[in-house]
C-alpha cells in the first residue's frame, strides 16, 4: 500500500460534544457499565474514520483514540503496568483507570504535560520489577473495527525511545534494547493481523540528546526495519527540529519519516543537507496542528515542493496531531466573520492537507487566495503607547525581606499557614446558572446572586474547616483563562471549541487575535465581596500572562512576548484595583511557566527572560504589604527553577504529590528562601489523603524548608472533585498543619 499524497498524525478522540467525557465520567460514576462505554467509544471512533474517509484523506491513523491518555495506552501495550496496580484484582479497564486515577491506598502515576502542550500525559513508571512483554489487543481491535467498515487505518503508537525517555525510574532509557525486542513482537502481529504502516511517534528528539541517546534511536530502528516481517514503519516526529537525530533516522531501514515544518523550519535545511533520499517518503508537516490559523498554503505549496525535490515520495501532514485543537469551526456561530476566516479546527485542517497534497500533485490553480490584512479595529495604539513607556523600574517590587516584615505584620499567620490554589468544585448547579444566563433563562443580577451565595457557602465552610487564608471558589468562573478571554479586547472565545487537557478534563482556549487590553476590572466584584464576609483574608485570584497565552490559541503576527505584556499590564491593572478593594493576599498563577519552555537550549534563555518579565510586569504594581502568591502545576520544574525564582513572588505553591516532593530539592540547589508550599494533596485522584498520609507529606517538606515558610495546600485547583471529599481532604490537611505547628 502505498502511503498516498496526505494525512494528519492523529485526531481529536473526545467527540464533537464531548461525548467521551461523558461517557467516561458516567462509567467512573457507576451510572453506565463497561460495555456502554465502550460502544460510546466505538461510535466515537467510526465517526472519525469515516469523516476522514470522506475528506478524501489518503492514509488515516487509527489508534490514536483513547479512553484517557495514548502514552498509558503504550504502557499497557508493552506490558509496563506497575505491580502496585496489578495487585489490587481490578479488571483490565479499572486498572487502567487505576493508573490514571489512583485506587484504595494506590496513588495515581504522576501527571506532567506533553512537551509544549497543554496536554497532560501519564509518566511511565519503571524498576527492577517491569517485565516488558507485547499486548497490542488495543491496536489490533481498532484496526480490525476500521477494517470493518471498509477503511484500511495506520495503527499508531509511542516510539519506544521517546516512551522511555518520558518515564521514571532508575535510568528506564537503559532498557531500550530490551524494550525493542517488545516493539518488534509488536510489529510482528500487527503485519499478521494485516496491518501495511504503523506510526511510531518519536517527539522526544525534537529536544537536546545525547549522542549516546541519538546512536541509541538509530539501533532501534535499525533493528526493527530490518524484522523479516512487520508492516512499513513510519517514524513521526513533531514540536521542533530533529537536529542531529535527523540524518540518523534516515541511515536506518524505516520506509518514512514525518517532520514538523511549522514548528521546525531548520528540519529542511537538514533534510537537504543529507543527501538523496532514496527509497524513503518524507512526510511533511505543513499545517500547524498546534494553533486554529489558516494555513497560508501558496507558501505551504513551496516548502512541500522543495521536499518533493529531495525524497523519493512526499505526502502532506498536520504537524503534529490535531489532538490539541477544537473539532469542527463550522459549529462556531457567534464569532465575527473577519475572525472565522481566518481560523481553521481539526476538520478544516483535514480539507487544508487534502488541498496541499493535491496542489503539489497537480498545480496551485484551485487554492484559495492569501487572506487581507487584519482589520484595523484589531490593533490599540494606546496599549503600544503604554508599554514603550515602561521602563525598569515596572517590573520590580521592594526587596523580600522588607516584603515578608511588613506581610506578617499585615496577615499575622502562624507556621504552616493552610490555603487552598483557587477554586471550589463546579457542582452541577453552578453549571446550570451558567446554562440558563447564556440562555437569556436568568438575567445578569439573578446569576450574581447565585454566585454571592455559593461564595458565601465556600467562605464559611473554610472558616469551619480552620483554613487561614481563604479563596472565594471561583463559582463564576468556567475557566481560569476563558473566563479572562471574555472579559479582554483582543480575544475571542468559542462556543464548542474544545480541547483535551487531561483524561476527561476538556477546555475551551480563547483564542489572541488583536492587541491586548482591560474594558473594566474582572475579579474585583466577586473578591471583595467575599473579603467582606471574613476577617481572615481571602485572596485574589488572576491568571497569569505566560499561562493565558499558553491556554489560548495565540496570534502569530507578532512575538508571544509583546503579546505577554499586553496581557501583563490588563492583570497589573486588576492587581491594582484589588488592593483598592481591601483584597490583602493576590495569587497569579503561571502553572504553564515551564510547559512553553523551549524544547532546545538555544532558545530557553530567551523565552525565560520575557516569560518572568512579563509576570513581574503584571505583579510589581502592588504595594509591599500585599503578599503576592503564585501557582505552577505538573512540570518538570528544575529546568526553570532559576526563573521560578526570578518571579519573585512571596509565595510558591507547587504540584508536589504525584512527584513526592522532588521540587523541594531542585529549590534547595538554588538557595530558595521565600514562602512555599508543595501540595501534599492530589486532586487530580479522587483518593482522599488520611491525616497520616499528609502529616508524613509536609513532614518531608519540613526537611528541606523551615516551618515558617512552608505553605500546607493542595496540589492545584478543586473544581474538578466533589464537596465530600474535599471537605474531608481538607479537614485531613488542617489538622496535619495543626499537630505540627511548634514540633522540631
Amino acid at each position: 500500500m502505498s502511503f498516498g499524497q496526505s494525512t494528519v498524525l492523529g485526531y481529536p478522540r473526545i467527540g464533537a460534544n464531548r461525548e467521551l467525557k461523558k461517557a467516561v465520567e458516567a462509567y467512573w460514576a457507576g451510572r453506565i457499565d463497561a460495555a456502554e462505554l465502550e460502544r460510546t467509544a466505538a461510535a466515537l471512533r467510526a465517526e472519525v474514520w469515516q469523516s476522514l474517509r470522506n475528506a478524501r484523506l489518503d492514509a488515516i491513523p487509527s489508534n490514536t483514540f483513547s479512553f484517557y491518555d495514548h502514552v498509558l495506552d503504550t504502557a499497557v501495550a508493552v506490558g509496563a503496568v506497575p505491580d502496585r496496580f496489578r495487585r489490587l484484582g481490578l479488571s483490565e479497564l479499572d486498572t487502567y483507570f487505576a493508573m490514571a486515577r489512583g485506587a484504595d491506598t494506590e496513588p495515581a502515576l504522576e501527571l506532567t504535560k506533553w512537551f509544549g502542550t497543554n496536554y497532560h500525559y501519564l509518566v511511565p513508571e519503571i524498576d527492577a520489577s517491569t517485565l516488558f512483554a507485547a499486548d497490542p489487543e488495543k491496536p489490533l481491535r481498532e484496526f480490525a473495527e476500521a477494517r470493518e467498515l471498509g477503511i484500511t487505518t495506520r495503527p499508531v503508537l509511542v516510539g519506544p525511545a521517546t516512551f522511555l525517555l518520558l518515564a521514571k525510574g532508575e535510568n528506564p532509557f537503559a532498557r531500550l534494547d530490551e524494550l525493542v525486542l517488545v516493539y518488534a513482537d509488536i510489529l510482528r502481529q500487527l503485519a499478521t493481523a494485516g496491518v501495511e504502516w504503523v506510526q511510531l511517534d518519536e517527539p522526544a528528539y525534537v529536544a537536546d540528546r545525547t549522542p549516546d541517546e541519538i546512536e541509541a534511536l538509530g539501533r532501534a530502528y535499525t533493528r526493527l526495519g530490518r524484522l523479516d516481517r512487520r508492516p512499513r514503519i513510519f517514524v513521526a516526529t513533531y514540536f521542533g527540529e530533529l537536529g542531529d537525530a535527523l540524518p540518523a533516522l534516515l541511515d536506518t531501514p524505516i520506509d518514512a519519516l514525518g517532520l514538523d515544518l511549522v514548528a521546525g523550519p531548520g528540519n529542511l535545511e537538514r533534510l537537504a543537507a543529507a543527501g538523496p533520499l532514496r527509497g524513503k517518503t518524507i512526510v511533511a508537516g505543513l499545517v500547524d496542528g498546534h494553533n486554529v490559523w489558516r494555513t497560508d498554503l501558496r507558501a505551504a505549496v513551496t516548502a512541500g515542493a522543495t521536499v518533493a525535490g529531495l525524497a523519493d515520495h512526499l505526502a502532506v501532514s498536520t504537524s503534529c496531531s490535531l489532538l490539541h485543537v477544537p473539532v469542527d469551526l463550522s459549529a462556531e456561530k457567534r464569532l465575527d466573520p473577519d475572525l472565522f476566516a481566518r481560523l481553521a479546527f481539526a476538520r478544516q485542517k483535514v480539507d487544508e492537507v487534502v488541498l496541499l497534497g493535491k496542489a503539489l500533485r497537480d498545480g496551485t490553480a484551485h487554492l484559495p487566495e492569501p487572506l487581507p490584512p487584519v482589520p484595523a479595529s484589531w490593533r490599540r495604539p494606546d496599549v503600544r503607547e503604554r508599554l514603550a513607556a515602561l521602563g525598569p523600574a515596572d517590573r520590580q517590587r521592594g526587596a523580600y525581606a522588607d516584603r515578608a516584615t511588613a506581610q506578617q505584620a499585615r496577615l499575622g499567620l502562624p507556621d504552616l499557614p493552610t490555603t487552598t490554589i483557587g477554586s471550589f468544585p463546579q457542582t452541577a448547579s453552578l453549571r446550570a446558572a451558567r446554562a440558563e444566563l447564556r440562555g437569556g433563562r436568568l438575567d445578569e443580577a439573578g446569576y450574581a446572586q447565585r454566585m454571592r451565595a455559593e461564595i458565601e457557602r465556600v467562605i464559611r465552610l473554610q472558616e469551619e474547616l480552620g483554613l487561614d487564608v481563604l479563596v472565594h471558589g471561583e463559582p463564576e468562573r468556567n475557566d481560569m483563562v476563558q473566563y479572562f478571554g471574555d472579559q479582554l479586547d483582543g480575544f475571542a472565545t468559542t462556543e464548542l471549541g474544545w480541547v483535551q487537557s487531561y483524561g476527561s478534563r476538556c477546555v475551551r482556549p480563547p483564542i489572541i487575535h488583536g492587541d491586548v487590553a482591560r474594558r473594566a476590572p474582572m475579579t474585583v466584584e466577586m473578591s471583595a465581596y467575599a473579603q467582606s464576609l471574613t476577617a481572615r483574608p481571602v485572596k485574589g485570584m488572576l491568571t497569569g500572562p505566560v499561562t493565558i497565552l499558553a491556554w489560548s490559541f495565540v496570534r502569530n503576527d507578532q512575538p508571544r512576548a509583546d503579546t505577554a505584556d499586553q496581557v501583563a499590564l490588563a492583570l497589573r491593572d486588576e492587581t491594582i484595583d484589588l488592593e483598592a478593594a481591601g483584597i490583602r493576599v493576590i495569587q497569579v498563577d503561571e502553572p504553564a511557566l515551564r510547559e512553553t519552555l523551549p524544547l532546545r537550549r538555544a532558545g530557553q534563555k530567551a523565552y525565560l527572560d520575557w516569560a518572568v518579565g512579563s509576570f513581574r510586569l503584571a505583579t510589581s504594581g502592588m504595594a509591599d504589604d500585599t503578599q503576592l502568591h503564585t501557582h505552577l502545576c505538573y512540570s518538570e520544574f528544575g529546568e526553570v527553577i532559576t526563573a521560578i525564582d526570578a518571579l519573585d513572588a512571596d509565595v510558591t505553591s507547587i504540584e508536589a504529590s504525584r512527584s513526592k516532593m522532588e521540587v523541594l530539592d531542585d529549590l534547595a540547589a538554588i538557595g530558595y528562601s521565600r514562602g512555599v508550599g508543595p501540595g501534599v494533596w492530589d486532586i487530580h485522584s479522587p483518593r482522599v489523603p488520611s491525616q497520616d498520609e499528609v502529616v508524613d507529606a509536609v513532614r518531608r517538606a519540613l526537611e528541606a524548608v523551615p516551618a515558617r515558610r512552608l505553605w500546607v495546600n493542595p496540589d492545584c485547583g478543586l473544581k474538578t472533585r466533589g464537596y465530600p471529599e474535599v471537605e474531608a481532604s481538607l479537614k485531613h490537611l488542617v489538622s496535619a498543619a495543626v499537630e505540627l505547628r511548634g514540633r522540631p
